[in-house]
């Protein structure tokens, strides 16, 4: 069996942190069927993708 260079590569890489502000509780969308199609309940929540597509 071979021994790969990557395979104790994934060792070296340090654990990463991550900064998470805290949210508070402000509205509920109004309409449940258009919460459901946004995929969340909460209106400050609902941010679309506005992108562009990579080429």
């Amino acid at each position: 069996m071979q021994d790969h260079k990557c395979d104790n590569e994934i060792n070296e890489f340090p654990i990463a942190m991550a900064y998470v502000p805290w949210q508070k509780f402000s509205r509920l969308f109004d309409d449940l069927e258009k919460a459901y199609c946004t995929g969340t309940i909460f209106p400050d929540l609902d941010k679309p993708f506005t992108g562009r597509r990579c080429v």
